[in-house]
C-alpha cells in the first residue's frame, strides 16, 4: 500500500466517523474486489464470498465511530475478512447439509488452489503460535475479540476490566501479532 493510498484511507475514515456516506462508498469501491478475491481464495464459493464482504463492509460502517482508533486500515479489514470467513468455515462445520451445499459449489481441484491452502495453513499456524506468546490477560482479551466477536464493553465487563484497558490489550496484541507475523515471513 503507498503512502498516498495510507492518507487517502485515513481521510475516508475520518469522513466515515463523521456519518460520509459518500467516503463510505469510495471505500467500498477501493476494497470491494480486493476482499472478494481474499475471501473467495479461503471459501471457494462466490455466492459465500459475496455475502461476507457485504458482512465486512456492514460492520465497518455499524463500527465506524471506533475507525479512528485503527493505525492500518488494510491490515485491520483484511483480518476482519479472515474472521468473517473462519467463521463461516465453523458454522459450515456443525451443518451437514450445509456442507453439501458448499462443496457443491467449490473449485477444490485446481493447483493454486492446493498452494494457498498450504499457505493458509502455515499462516494459521504462525497466527496461533503468535497468539500463545502472549500473556494470558491479553490472550483472553484478544481471543475473546477475535474468537467470540464480542465488543470492548462485552469483554470489559466480562473481565471486569476498564473499556480502556481491553483497547490497550487488543491494540498492543495486534501489534505484537503484526511484528510477529511479519518477522516469521521474513
Amino acid at each position: 500500500m503507498t503512502t498516498q493510498e495510507f492518507n487517502s484511507d485515513n481521510r475516508l475514515l475520518t469522513q466515515i466517523t463523521e456519518g460520509s456516506e459518500i467516503a463510505f462508498k469510495i471505500l467500498f469501491d477501493r476494497y470491494n474486489l480486493k476482499l472478494f478475491n481474499y475471501i473467495s481464495s479461503i471459501i471457494k464459493s462466490t455466492q459465500v464470498s459475496e455475502e461476507l464482504v457485504m458482512d465486512v463492509f456492514l460492520k465497518i460502517w455499524l463500527g465506524k465511530d471506533l475507525l479512528s482508533q485503527i493505525e492500518n486500515f488494510n491490515a485491520f479489514i483484511f483480518r476482519v475478512a479472515h474472521n468473517k470467513a473462519i467463521d463461516f468455515l465453523r458454522s459450515v462445520a456443525k451443518d451437514p447439509k450445509f456442507q453439501d451445499l458448499l462443496f457443491d459449489e467449490m473449485n477444490l481441484a485446481t493447483h493454486d488452489t492446493a498452494d494457498s491452502s498450504v499457505l493458509q495453513q502455515e499462516y494459521e499456524n504462525k497466527l496461533r503460535e503468535a497468539i500463545s506468546v502472549l500473556s494470558p490477560q491479553r490472550k483472553k482479551v484478544y481471543q475473546l475479540s477475535r474468537e467470540l466477536d464480542m465488543t470492548h464493553d462485552q469483554i470489559a465487563a466480562h473481565l471486569k476490566l476498564s473499556k480502556n484497558t481491553v483497547n490497550n490489550h487488543i491494540v498492543e496484541a495486534q501489534r505484537f501479532i503484526r511484528s510477529y507475523l511479519t518477522k516469521a515471513w521474513i
